[in-house]
């Protein structure tokens, strides 16, 4: 590396001028005093040396005389020199020793970056170890939480039908009180409709007590006069966007307590219990079914605009494991009950589910949401899982009607 040049210091008459200044060799230059022989001689043979190196020993300054020196700045454009002797000279300005090769230390540990001046390195502040990524469910579901609460409700609606079986009753009037809680709260909270709660969860109470205890006909009674109710009580706020907020009322009282009360009609015959077990088993198994063959060998998409992950394979394996729970269930647990009978209950119980589980979709995608609520962890609200439920509960009952009487 040539000779570091000497600072010719401030001019004078600038700030600082007279202070001292620096020769060839890194010591500082005091006022008068001119460069002795053996600077020459250095300067002639090329040599090195000076404060920047540490095979010379500093001379002591005199007194009054303070070392100045100026670091160059870090910067991440200065390629590393090679050793003397094991490559290219030194370019000019390049730093007196070559820059040692970064080894990445440890995670969490403190690192530095060398300085232009020997024996100086920068520290640079330790960096965190990387963060694994969480893993994410499925669908964004929570795996476990999700068994454990379908358990939990497994295990209420099994106590609930063969302990008492009016006390599934009361089951179901707490799902459809809240199922229309939720529907209505999300309403209104997406869209501004304000469609009346209080009429909304009076009637559908009364329509599955009907249903129950005097069947159909007063429980399409009980929907006439649940709408009545409505136009009644959206009275009492102002008149913009009454036809809107009654509409989504009467729609609500069909969606939600008038198709459960078909379920209520189902539990009032003799062998209730086990229609109910029936209905739910069919249409868990469209559920899981769909779902397995959809995961393993879905490739065509059922409806991409609405429900991106049905596939019509998934379709099939889901009718396919309906049919065969409902042929058995049909033949075992159903008084007067045949195979035949419950392949046709199973197959029609698949399709309903599904138009069902899209139609809430539907209604969820022009919301603008995901679930209609979190009341259930790893399912969301009550609506999500009633979704294919309700548009089933007639058309088994129907079947049953007709297949071994009601």
């Amino acid at each position: 590396m040539p000779p570091v040049p000497a600072d010719p210091g401030p001019p004078p008459g600038a700030p600082g001028h007279g202070r001292g200044r620096h020769t060839a060799h890194g010591r500082p230059a005091v006022p008068g005093q001119q460069a002795g022989p053996a600077d020459a001689q250095a300067r002639e043979a090329g040599q090195v040396g000076g404060l920047l190196f540490r095979d010379e020993q500093p001379e002591a300054a005199p007194p009054g005389v303070t070392d100045t020196v100026v670091l160059r700045a870090i910067t991440d454009d200065v390629a590393p020199v090679p050793a003397p002797g094991h490559g290219a000279p030194p370019y000019s300005g390049a730093p007196a020793h070559p820059v040692p090769e970064q080894s990445h230390p440890a995670a969490g540990q403190p690192y530095f970056v060398p300085s232009s001046h020997p024996g100086q390195e920068t520290p640079v502040a330790a960096q965190p170890a990387p963060q694994p990524e969480p893993r994410k469910q499925r669908g964004g579901r929570n795996l476990q939480a999700a068994i454990g609460v379908g358990v939990g409700l497994g295990a209420v609606i099994v106590a609930s039908l063969f302990v008492v079986k009016a006390l599934f009753l009361v089951v179901v009037m707490a799902a459809v009180a809240v199922g229309v809680w939720e529907l209505t709260t999300r309403l209104a909270e997406r869209k501004e409709i304000k469609a009346p709660l209080v009429p909304l969860v009076v009637g559908g109470v009364a329509m599955v007590a009907t249903g129950y205890w005097a069947g159909i006909q007063w429980a399409a009674a009980s929907l006439a006069l649940t709408g009545l109710a409505v136009m009644v009580w959206r009275m009492a706020a102002p008149p913009e966007n009454y036809l809107r907020d009654i509409t989504a009322g009467v729609f609500t009282a069909f969606y939600v307590p008038f198709l459960a009360t078909f379920v209520a009609m189902m539990l009032a015959a003799d062998d209730g219990p086990q229609r109910i077990v029936l209905f739910l088993i069919v249409t868990i198994c469209s559920d899981t079914g769909a779902y397995a063959v959809g995961y393993k060998f879905g490739k065509t998409k059922l409806a991409p605009t609405i429900s991106p992950g049905k596939t019509r394979e998934g379709l099939a394996g889901g009718i396919g494991l309906s049919m065969l729970a409902g042929a058995l269930l049909m033949q075992l647990i159903i008084d007067g009950g045949s195979w035949w009978q419950g392949l046709i209950l199973g197959g029609c119980a698949a399709v309903t589910a599904t138009l069902g589980d899209l139609g809430e979709s539907m209604i969820k995608r022009d919301l603008g949401i995901k679930d209609m609520g979190t009341l259930l962890p790893g399912h969301g609200g009550i609506m999500d899982r009633l979704d294919s439920l309700l548009p089933t509960a007639p058309v088994v009952w129907l079947l049953l009607a007709a297949f071994v009487g009601s």
